[in-house]
């Protein structure tokens, strides 16, 4: 019963993630909103392997912030450089 508020609750943030992802304003604002509403899918993958017994949907939900993370990296560096292939050159000392 507890878990089941636990995931009705992750669902309501999820929705309100979603909401504020397609509202903005700003681009980051959205980024952010993506972002989280991917932390709160890993957190609901694993109440739902917690719920159905199957201890392998951690796993799953642990790749899947790995990928969230990466991603959110490579979206920001693309809205900042407009190329994932851009190489951020750093002043030397003296230069």
């Amino acid at each position: 019963m507890m878990w089941g508020v636990a995931a009705g609750g992750l669902l309501t943030a999820m929705l309100m993630a979603l909401a504020r992802a397609l509202l903005g304003p700003t681009v980051y604002d959205r980024v952010l909103a993506v972002n989280t509403l991917g932390t709160k899918t890993v957190l609901l993958l694993a109440v739902i392997g917690f719920l159905t017994e199957r201890p392998d949907w951690v796993d799953l939900s642990l790749v899947y912030a790995l990928i969230n993370f990466i991603g959110t990296i490579a979206v920001l560096k693309f809205v900042e450089f407009r190329d994932l292939a851009r190489h951020v050159r750093r002043p030397r000392e003296g230069e």
